[in-house]
């Protein structure tokens, strides 16, 4: 008996030591992510504690072994993992992961805005695609830009695809986003606008109405050398799309489809059917795509144009009052004989 008892403590026992302390060693620190999951994302905010990664974590079936990986945690003091968007691999142990979440090792993520129709708009897209949220990214946009001041804000933030960290501060996304309007404003590029008699952001005010007017992407540089040719001779630019913004102004929930007559006496800066000139500012946050309409736009000698109706979103264009007559009495029966009234 005696015999056994030194068996079982001399050899049987340490072995079973040996046993666990080789089973724990895997458990921690050799790969435990399924492979059948990973790359796995993880977004953690403010108010994630390490239990609810956890129970994500079992909700998804991520760990191979999830035994001892909260344990570890609460050993190694993480109740509350740092704020980021992390991507788990196949090759990462428990041990891995809690030291990642500890560190904030997180990585970039990608947000894209194609167009906006505000800073409103704007601040809502991005929200849905970061841990900030709208009010504090709207603040952030408002603040004033060098070149950009005032109404011409909604040019100070191009459209583009942009790589930043899901928790970055709402000051820091709008930086991004200025930075790069500032790097697309090259020196070329100012000059190619000077050459137009305009400033950056005046060629951006007039690319949000070129854009508002056409969705054609080739349509668009004939439309910008129209308003560009009716600007050189002193000619008001009558463009729908700033009476359909005015209106807008003081009713935001106004749909228009058609523009009367009536509205284009309406008194309003951004009217330029009734202020000479480009408005005060763009009438929405202008796509790069527009903006090289503008500084690109083919010389032609078209003064007048009217929506189209024989080619839906292409516009007719015309030399002078008359051809522009024949041209608009068409779309207006196209309207009519729709019964497009507003």
């Amino acid at each position: 008996m005696r015999k056994l008892i030194i068996i079982i403590v001399g050899v049987v026992l340490p072995t079973f030591l040996i046993f666990l302390v080789f089973k724990g060693y895997n458990m921690l620190f050799e790969a435990n992510v399924n492979e059948q999951v990973a790359p796995y994302t993880l977004y953690v905010d403010e108010e994630t504690t390490i239990d609810d990664v956890y129970a994500q974590f079992l909700e998804d079936n991520v760990l191979l072994s999830p035994e001892g990986f909260l344990l570890l945690a609460n050993k190694k003091g993480l109740t509350a993992p740092k704020p980021g968007h992390y991507v788990l691999t196949a090759g990462q142990s428990s041990n891995g992961i809690v030291n990642t979440l500890m560190a904030g090792f997180q990585e970039p993520v990608r947000i894209q805005f194609n167009s906006a129709e505000n800073l409103e708009d704007l601040a809502g897209q991005l929200a849905s695609q970061l841990m900030t949220d709208s009010l504090s990214l709207l603040e952030a946009f408002k603040e004033t830009r060098i070149g950009w001041e005032g109404a011409s804000t909604f040019g100070a933030y191009l459209p583009d695809t942009y790589e930043v960290y899901w928790n970055a501060s709402a000051a820091t996304i709008a930086e991004k986003l200025y930075q790069n309007t500032v790097r697309f404003w090259s020196e070329d590029r100012i000059a190619q606008a000077a050459a137009l008699g305009l400033t950056p952001a005046e060629a951006s005010t007039l690319a949000s109405i070129v854009m508002k007017e056409s969705s054609k992407s080739d349509d668009r540089p004939r439309v910008a050398r129209l308003y560009l040719n009716r600007l050189e001779k002193g000619m008001k630019l009558q463009a729908d799309p700033t009476v359909i913004y005015a209106i807008k102004r003081t009713n935001p929930g106004a749909k228009v489809r058609r523009v009367l007559k009536k509205d284009l006496s309406i008194q309003d800066p951004y009217n330029t059917y009734y202020v000479n000139g480009l408005p005060p500012g763009p009438i929405c946050v202008p796509e790069k795509a527009a903006l090289l309409a503008v500084l690109n736009a083919p010389e032609h000698d078209y003064i007048f144009m009217c929506a189209n109706p024989d080619q839906p979103g292409y516009h007719a264009f015309a030399k002078n009052y008359a051809g522009h007559l024949v041209n608009q009495r068409k779309w207006t029966r196209y309207l009519n004989e729709r019964k497009i009234y507003r």
